[in-house]
């Protein structure tokens, strides 16, 4: 077997064909579109090779038919955080083959050793932990936009290397309606919120939505921003996101809560794209442009993507948050023309207690369940789960 650098348009090409080889008789695999992957490695569109840097390999057999992949990467201020130094690799594809993934592995260790790097995560991306992170172990159903999917003998490839499981990611589902209703404690605090007159819960208008992002941006400021060195947001930058999902995005998924007019909370979703990508053969030209639009408004898209939810500081423990999921989910069921059955939220990691329990009291079940897994490179070091988050003495939290 032959391990090759990727650098020419030839290798890059093999790098991504690869998976559609592997996976042609899968039928729940939807192709990444290509540049989505290709962008990842491209220095002018990715910031992270400002602090870091990435590298990519193709495994080629005897025969020269290409049989496995590897990146491997690492971003400066991610791995000065652990406890040792840690980068990355991801993007693994491969051939039931033990040897095979090995070789695979050894190599992304050895480049990352180099770097001074002391463990490695994986499978992981070369940036934002809400895409191409971790390894399907659980709900082997289509996957979401820019969410891996992996054969079952995958685990097994990683485990007998010596992978160890860092942290479980939890995908829950819920259907709209009121086909599966809430727990009652949170009915409770959400009443509270709903039968205040101070307070509203909405979606926005197709012609508010010149207004969504500084609705939004109010909100995450004020929930976010300063907390464990979040940097808070332009309005500019606001505006680049609403503008960004504008070609997209359902107004009726997009939630806000208002206190006396101002914006407190909110809960962002919008159309599961996978559902109409996957009949673009990861192309993304103007065939396939005009494809997706006439796609998209067939109405072909039958589940919505919880993406992000937010609410201020002085309006947290009062309900609002129940009170917004509660209207958000159950005001639309009936509505004349509305297409979306299922909603499935962004993963939550199990080191999130806090934020699996209001997935649970909202009546949503766990649907897929991804590993990112970790290897330390010294073989004695005691190895650590991830830490939990969101430990908290206040009874008052166990009830959201």
């Amino acid at each position: 077997m032959q391990l090759i650098e990727v650098k020419s348009k030839a290798e890059e090409k093999a790098f991504i064909k690869l998976p559609v080889k592997l996976y042609k008789n899968e039928k729940n695999w939807i192709r990444p579109l290509d540049k989505d992957i290709l962008a990842v490695f491209d220095n002018s569109k990715n910031k992270n090779y400002r602090q870091g840097d990435a590298i990519r390999w193709i495994l080629k057999d005897e025969s020269g038919k290409v049989i496995g992949r590897i990146a491997a990467f690492y971003i400066k201020k991610v791995s000065e955080a652990e406890d040792q130094p840690t980068g990355g690799m991801g993007f693994f594809e491969c051939i039931n083959d033990q040897d095979a993934a090995n070789l695979l592995f050894d190599k992304a260790k050895s480049w990352l050793e180099d770097l001074g790097m002391e463990a490695m995560d994986g499978p992981v991306n070369f940036g934002d932990r809400n895409n191409w992170w971790g390894l399907l172990v659980d709900g082997f159903t289509e996957p979401n936009y820019q969410m891996p999917y992996n054969f079952k003998y995958y685990q097994e490839l990683f485990e007998n290397y010596g992978f160890k499981l860092y942290f479980n990611q939890y995908t829950y589902k819920r259907p709209f309606g009121s086909s599966v209703d809430f727990t009652p404690r949170f009915y409770a605090r959400a009443q509270a919120s709903i039968d205040n007159p101070d307070y509203e819960f909405r979606h926005i208008t197709k012609k508010e939505y010149t207004l969504g992002h500084k609705y939004f941006h109010d909100v995450y400021n004020k929930a976010w921003a300063g907390h464990s060195g979040v940097k808070p947001m332009s309005l500019d930058q606001a505006k680049a996101i609403f503008d960004q999902l504008k070609p997209i995005a359902d107004v009726r998924l997009i939630w806000f809560a208002f206190y006396k007019n101002e914006p407190v909370a909110f809960f962002i979703s919008i159309p599961e794209l996978n559902q109409v990508y996957k009949h673009l053969n990861g192309q993304w030209n103007l065939l396939a442009k005009l494809k997706f639009i006439i796609l998209l408004k067939m109405g072909i898209v039958k589940k919505g993507l919880g993406i992000v939810f937010g609410v201020v500081p002085d309006h947290q423990r009062k309900g609002v948050e129940g009170g917004l999921i509660v209207t958000y989910v159950k005001s639309m069921a009936w509505k004349k023309g509305f297409p979306y059955e299922d909603i499935e939220m962004n993963w939550i990691g199990d080191f999130n207690p806090k934020m699996i329990r209001v997935a649970e009291q909202i009546g949503s079940e766990l649907f897929k369940t991804h590993v990112t897994y970790r290897y330390l490179f010294d073989r004695n070091k005691e190895f650590k789960r991830a830490p939990i988050i969101n430990k908290t003495k206040k009874k008052d939290d166990e009830k959201v």
